[in-house]
């Protein structure tokens, strides 16, 4: 059940997730446990993230739980690491409406908005209230095979249809609200949500579409005929794509679940009846954050 998020509410309980492996991310997990505490905050730190930062730094002061926990306590989440955390911990989390705030540990960063150098100054507006809430559609994903469902899955980011490892295309057809809409032989279909449209959507040559907006693009991978382009559908669209000739046909969720298909597979997909909230600091704004990542305003060099 989505709680939302009352900006004028200030959070008892917040979740750490931090991605592995990181020194500068254990360090900044911990300096921010301990300015939490000092607060009176009550913190939890997700339980994988606990078993591998604490081999850098003592976390054993700190409750450690998983992300179901989490979504029956906590308040907030802090996301420390890159996009591919944020996507991870909303989809463990959407189902609980526990808020996300993101913090740049990574390389890009679309979704996580305060950088590591802000991290502890950007606290007070945090705590006390200030952060504007923001509402993200997310996909719900189902593989039917030979009439009966064996996998399903949610995505932030997108579904992504393709060929696998061997180099052949993979030939389906698409329908949606079960209209036949055409056949398509490519390197494979991506399925996007507002959110996914500055990833691989767009380095496919996807439209960007405001995180806002509710539609999900369609956008083919290489496709065999020049005429096949991206198309953004309603997000109340119900999307079914059945294959027909492959020979290694994968579907993946957010670029990090993988699941084998087989030839007449369908892959069917909607929107989620979740969605998860992203909390931003005062003076976010999306427009200025992709003038940043996409350097729409960097001038050619030497001039």
């Amino acid at each position: 059940m989505n709680r939302g998020f009352a900006t004028h509410r200030s959070p008892k309980t917040i979740a750490l997730v931090g991605k592995y492996h990181s020194q500068e991310i254990a360090e900044s997990l911990r300096r921010l446990a301990e300015y939490l505490h000092e607060r009176g905050i009550s913190v939890f730190v997700e339980r994988e993230t606990s078993e591998h930062i604490g081999r850098i730094v003592d976390l054993s002061r700190w409750v450690t739980c998983g992300f179901n926990d989490i979504g029956a306590h906590a308040d907030l989440a802090i996301v420390l690491g890159g996009d591919g955390t944020m996507l991870n911990a909303a989809r463990r989390l959407a189902r609980y409406g526990v808020p996300l705030v993101g913090v740049n540990q990574g390389r890009l960063g679309f979704m996580t908005d305060i950088a590591r150098d802000d991290l502890l100054t950007c606290m007070d507006d945090l705590l006390d209230g200030r952060f504007t809430p923001e509402t993200r559609m997310l996909l719900d994903a189902e593989v039917i095979r030979d009439g009966k469902e064996i996998a399903s899955n949610m995505a932030l980011n997108d579904a992504v249809i393709d060929k696998g490892a061997i180099g052949r295309m993979i030939e389906f057809e698409l329908f949606i609200d079960g209209e036949f809409i055409y056949k398509l032989r490519s390197d494979g279909l991506i399925v996007s949500t507002p959110t996914g449209s500055t990833a691989y959507s767009l380095s496919s040559g996807g439209p960007i579409l405001h995180p806002t907006l509710t539609g999900i693009a369609l956008v083919p991978l290489c496709p065999h005929s020049l005429t096949n382009r991206p198309v953004i559908v309603n997000d109340s669209a119900e999307i079914e794509l059945r294959i027909i000739h492959a020979e290694d046909p994968r579907v993946h969720f957010d670029g990090q679940l993988t699941l084998d298909l087989e030839r007449h597979d369908c892959v069917r997909l909607k929107r989620s009846d979740y969605t998860i909230c992203f909390l931003h600091p005062p003076g976010y704004s999306y427009f200025a954050m992709l003038r940043q990542k996409l350097q729409w305003s960097e001038r050619p060099k030497g001039t």
